[in-house]
């Protein structure tokens, strides 16, 4: 288990850590108050190589491994949650699974834009009337010559009007009960394609989030990823990655919302003394700080994991499902240590909660994790 970093995961840290400071945190309260997509910063992001972290140096990646990807994660959520889950979806839902499921073609064609930050992507797989139960999906593609004809619409899609590149799942066998699924690469300028108005949301505002319509949409054979009815495996694989990044995340807004706290409890002054004194406030801010650690310890356990080659499922799932809900809770507190400034966007507080509540539902809510956890538990 990793216990220290090296120096090269040090490195990609203090980069990161820099850059939100000087670039990210000054505007991090106003996009969340305008729900004002940052493609400035995005693009700057892309320029360091922090939007292709994990990938292969031929791909144009950093050629890093998971623990330096989940430390970008975590330093930019302690600022910002919206640049966060930006990068993250970017990165480990729509990059990755072109590296591990695209041919070779496909690669060279759209990895190096991806990992350049160029071309931005996005995962499409949730639908109106289908989240959880992914296999009750109706959006269809119909074989047709020489491609496939997709009609069907997503909803809660991120980055999802700033994207060049969707990942895009449809049901291409209905005899399979559901799960007879392929993947398709999808351009943004593909026609048939449209892309709806932005959704208003309770946190991540920033984040660009958006419901997606397919019409007669005709994708080519090339763009069809991996074999043809492997499209659930492949969205199964791809959200246990995404799972470490969720879990990472959680950290990073756990511990912006402690950092936050703790400042302002060493200056907020009740009865001639700092709140800090008190030891009500002294148990919430010991009770944050364990909770950071041991979130912490099996995000980067799970990350470990998966750098190793082992099997990471389970504890991915674990570090989501612990690390989500810690943060929800981290977050509560420091809205109570902030007391009635907490519940004013003075203070950064209450985008902290807000933001730390998303992680409990994107990419499998805690129910979900709970009876995943439970059926690995019993396979054991």
């Amino acid at each position: 288990m990793i216990l220290e970093l090296t120096e090269e995961q040090q490195m990609i840290r203090d980069v990161i850590r820099e850059f939100c400071e000087k670039e990210i945190a000054p505007i991090a309260a106003r996009i969340d108050v305008e729900m004002s997509f940052p493609e400035e910063t995005i693009k700057k992001m892309g320029e360091l190589g922090f939007m292709g972290i994990p990938f292969p140096e031929e791909y144009g990646g950093a050629g890093m491994d998971t623990v330096s990807y989940s430390l970008v994660i975590e330093e930019l959520a302690k600022v910002c949650a919206s640049h966060c889950i930006t990068c993250s979806a970017h990165t480990s839902l729509a990059t990755n699974p072109i590296y591990e499921f695209g041919t070779e073609d496909q690669k060279k064609k759209y990895l190096p834009k991806m990992t350049s930050g160029e071309f931005l992507g996005s995962f499409c797989l949730t639908e109106p009337g289908s989240g959880s139960d992914v296999k009750s999906m109706k959006t269809f593609a119909k074989k047709n010559n020489d491609g496939y004809v997709l009609n069907g619409s997503k909803a809660f899609i991120t980055n999802a009007g700033y994207a060049d590149i969707f990942i895009v799942f449809a049901i291409t066998d209905v005899s399979e009960n559901g799960s007879g699924m392929t993947t398709f690469i999808v351009e943004k300028d593909t026609p048939g394609l449209t892309v709806a108005t932005k959704e208003a949301k309770l946190g991540w505002r920033a984040s660009d989030t958006r419901q997606i319509h397919f019409d007669n949409m005709f994708v080519p054979d090339e763009n069809v990823l991996g074999e043809v009815g492997n499209g659930f495996v492949q969205a199964m694989a791809t959200l246990d990655g995404g799972r470490i990044s969720i879990a990472a995340m959680s950290l990073g807004i756990a511990e912006g919302a402690f950092k936050a706290a703790l400042k302002y409890s060493k200056e907020r002054k009740q009865f001639d003394r700092p709140i800090s004194d008190f030891q009500s406030v002294q148990i919430m801010l010991a009770d944050m700080a364990t909770e950071i650690a041991a979130a912490k310890l099996m995000t980067y356990y799970a990350a470990e994991l998966k750098d190793n080659g082992k099997p990471f499922s389970q504890a991915a799932t674990i570090a989501k499902l612990y690390s989500s809900e810690a943060g929800t809770r981290i977050a509560y507190n420091g809205i109570q240590i902030h007391g009635g400034y907490g519940y004013s966007m003075e203070y950064p507080a209450e985008r902290y909660y807000r933001d730390a509540k998303g992680c409990e539902i994107g990419e499998g809510t805690s129910e979900i994790q709970r009876i995943l956890l439970a059926r690995q538990l019993i396979k054991e």
